[in-house]
């Protein structure tokens, strides 16, 4: 069964950091690009990070460029998000969900995780 399940979610304050995981179960990262999407409230959902599968090429949305950064772990089967200089408006339920291809493209993803609450502090 393929599963994706996020972590890491807490409250902090604007400024702080945060490191989110997404952990893999019923397949491996070489084969699947992994991508982090957030959903503040009232807002669609948007993509926030991406890294690839075969070769661990990474995408940014603008808005997390320079401050986020995305890794993975194959040995441990999963994804790291890590959030420095977090601000208000990262707040957001933070999700990962599978592709085979690298981008944000949300139809392009799958088996969507359950999400982790992020919640930023002014």
């Amino acid at each position: 069964q393929v599963q994706l399940v996020e972590s890491g979610g807490g409250l902090v304050q604007a400024g702080g950091s945060l490191r989110l995981s997404c952990a893999a179960s019923g397949f491996t990262l070489d084969n699947y690009a992994i991508g982090w999407f957030r959903q503040a409230p009232g807002k669609e959902r948007e993509g926030v990070s991406c890294i690839s599968g075969s070769d661990g090429r990474t995408y940014y949305a603008n808005s997390v460029k320079g401050r986020f950064t995305i890794s993975k772990d194959n040995a441990k089967n999963t994804v790291y998000l890590q959030m420095n200089s977090l601000k208000p408006e990262d707040t957001a339920v933070y999700y990962c969900a599978a592709a085979f291809v690298l981008g944000l493209a949300e139809k392009d993803f799958g088996s969507w995780g359950q999400g982790t609450q992020v919640t930023v502090s002014s």
